[in-house]
């Protein structure tokens, strides 16, 4: 959704330029903004920033001005202390009134109740400095990877195969395998595919590269709430940039949210059945819902369906599976199942949740991952494809396969003698990553060594559980994280997600493109970047 900016009239609110200003006045003032100032029903109605827009592949973004209007945001020793405390405040008022928000974990329900224990999402205060040839590579990428995720899914041998070692190895994946297996049996046919997918990179500072960390095929999150933090850098630069030297119509136009719940409704339309409703997976304590709150709006409001939200445990209570193969909650069909839950162990703590899951893949529904696409998002089927000859089995086009390989990073299994040996002797230059989503998974640092020496003490078939990873060295930047009301400069090295979405209806693509991005900056000194795992704050692009 687009951010819009609100005219709060007379109203009084202490300035942060005022010598008395402090983080309590600030609290303060936001109680009473937010009792007393009557918003409007919908956002809607309110005009973006004007926008140029042009084609890069399938993506849409911003027309940069020339390169002589603008500078690097790289020092910001500039910042007078004035101008810093204006803009951390109006980030703030304009965040809390826009809906850039999470569930405070401090406050009981505020993952479960909507509007309960509301804190800002943690946001950098201005974007971060983005090469655009690197920026253009990566939205030219997006609809490859749709369209390798679509045919690695239906090849359901190789998947077995690539994932046969780490189904001893390692429980969760033995689980999701042995439901594939389940409708490999059954010779279930996904005639509508859908995949709302995140392809994540980091830029190499030695080589100089764009390399891809990992394909994300399952609960791709942040599409709702990664839109909203570039329009708040867009209204404060639109408000600041002068001073800055900034210019708003190099931050790339992000439509994650509107075009996310698009492709939903499109396949809810494949679906064809007026009555049948979109079902959200959810997890039972949720505080990142607003992200997800952003899409069902969109589709409420733009689209005119419904949404409904059930945990896996719900799912397993209230479903049925009819004799036609429709997915039923208490008497309401069920069209398209969007996950956002379901790709953690955590996730299922009981045979409740796998019947659930099992049920749901049997049925007709358009699934958001289907079991096949879930899979190929796992970390070895991503070191398998990196395999020389793998990607020529899934693609013909050489330059798409060119492409590919151009930004793959180096991966292992940990079957390789010699990278283990290496890993142990430099962990430092390695990564070492289990089959594991939703951050603070990774080893990393001389945690590396130790855990790769464990393994080769417990035997070589729990080495399946993992594979090794390049270790990438990005550039390091400086950044005002904001988070819980307090801004602090820091140095900070940022990720950046390209969100991609495919829906096919047997043999006509319908959509296939790239779908907004995510930036995620964090402190350089931590090796986790996970926002909701509470490592990184949500960022946005600056073109240079």
């Amino acid at each position: 959704m687009d951010g819009r900016g609100f005219l709060c009239g007379s109203l009084s609110i202490p300035s942060p330029s005022n010598s008395s200003f402090s983080h309590e006045s600030l609290s303060r003032s936001l109680y009473f903004l937010n009792s007393q100032v009557h918003l409007p029903k919908r956002l809607s109605q309110f005009q973006p920033l004007p926008v140029l827009r042009l084609r890069c592949g399938n993506a849409q973004e911003m027309v940069t001005p020339e390169p002589s209007v603008s500078t690097p945001i790289s020092d910001y020793h500039h910042i007078d202390q004035k101008l810093l405390q204006n803009m951390v405040y109006d980030a703030l008022v304009w965040s809390s009134l826009h809906g850039l928000l999470i569930g405070d974990k401090s406050v009981e329900g505020s993952g479960r109740v909507p509007g309960v224990g509301l804190v800002h999402a943690p946001f950098a205060l201005l974007p971060t400095s983005f090469p655009e040839s690197y920026w253009r590579q990566a939205c030219d990428l997006a609809p490859i990877f749709n369209e390798l995720v679509d045919r690695v899914s239906l090849d359901g041998k190789f998947l077995q195969d690539a994932l046969s070692r780490t189904k001893k190895a390692d429980e969760f994946t033995s689980r999701l395998l042995d439901i594939h297996s389940k409708m490999l049996e059954l010779n279930k046919k996904e005639e509508i595919r859908l995949g709302l997918h995140r392809s994540d990179y980091m830029l190499d500072e030695q080589n100089k590269s764009l390399l891809q960390i990992e394909m994300n095929t399952v609960s791709s999150s942040f599409a709702g709430l990664g839109s909203i933090v570039t329009e708040l850098h867009r209204n404060i630069i639109s408000h600041h940039g002068k001073l800055l030297g900034l210019d708003p119509g190099r931050i790339p136009v992000n439509t994650g949210a509107s075009e996310f719940a698009e492709t939903l409704a499109k396949a809810w339309c494949e679906y064809n059945n007026p009555r049948a409703v979109i079902m959200f997976v959810i997890q039972a304590e949720e505080r990142n819902m607003y992200d997800q709150h952003w899409l069902s709006v969109v589709l409420r409001e733009r689209h005119h369906i419904t949404t409904i939200r059930k945990t896996l445990a719900e799912i397993d209570q209230e479903g049925e599976l009819l004799p036609d193969g429709t997915l039923s909650l208490d008497g309401q069909p069920i069209a398209v199942i969007y996950f956002r839950a379901g790709y953690t162990p955590v996730d299922y703590p009981s045979e409740s949740e796998w019947r659930a899951r099992l049920m749901m893949e049997q049925s007709s529904a358009v699934k958001c991952p289907s079991i096949s696409y879930h899979l190929v998002g796992t970390k070895k089927v991503q070191q398998e494809l990196a395999k020389a000859n793998v990607l020529e089995r899934f693609l013909e086009n050489k330059d798409d396969i060119a492409k590919l390989r151009e930004c793959f990073a180096g991966l292992w299994s940990l079957d390789d003698s010699d990278i283990v040996r290496k890993a142990i002797e430099s962990p430092e230059l390695f990564v070492m990553k289990p089959q594991r989503e939703g951050g603070g998974n990774n080893i990393y640092g001389d945690a590396v060594r130790e855990s790769l020496l464990k393994l080769q003490q417990a035997g070589c078939e729990e080495n399946a559980a993992y594979i090794l990873m390049q270790r990438i060295f990005p550039a390091n930047s400086t950044t005002y994280i904001t988070r819980n009301g307090y801004c602090q400069k820091d140095q900070t090295i940022s990720e950046l997600g390209i969100f991609g979405a495919y829906l096919r209806n047997k043999d006509k693509v319908i959509v296939n493109g790239q779908s907004g991005y995510l930036m995620r900056t964090k402190v350089s000194s931590s090796d986790e970047g996970g926002v909701a795992a509470g490592f990184a704050v949500l960022d946005s692009v600056y073109l240079m």
